[in-house]
């Protein structure tokens, strides 16, 4: 199976992703809002961070600090107020 079959293509931004998978589409990060995050977060945590959409879900994306994961950003439109919360988990271990 190459690449296109596995639903991405060689040549994208981090932030692009295959269309949204949702059948309402109310929830679901568009590509727009995942470069925004992308941005927002480069700027204010780390340059280093990359936003990428999440490859069977669409109302949320995952984020990276190069390879390592880091958490998940879940999309939050309630009563037309639009959010976006960031679950980062911290094992002790690394600590």
């Amino acid at each position: 199976m190459h690449a296109s079959g596995l639903g991405f293509t060689a040549n994208r931004e981090p932030w692009q992703k295959r269309p949204n998978r949702n059948l309402d589409g109310e929830n679901a990060v568009k590509p727009e809002e995942l470069k925004k995050l992308d941005a927002y977060l480069k700027r204010t945590l780390n340059p280093n961070i990359v936003v990428k959409a999440r490859p069977r879900k669409d109302d949320s994306a995952e984020v990276y600090a190069g390879d390592e994961f880091l958490g998940v950003i879940y999309r939050d439109d309630e009563d037309g107020d639009l959010s976006y919360n960031f679950s980062m988990a911290i094992l002790d271990v690394d600590l």
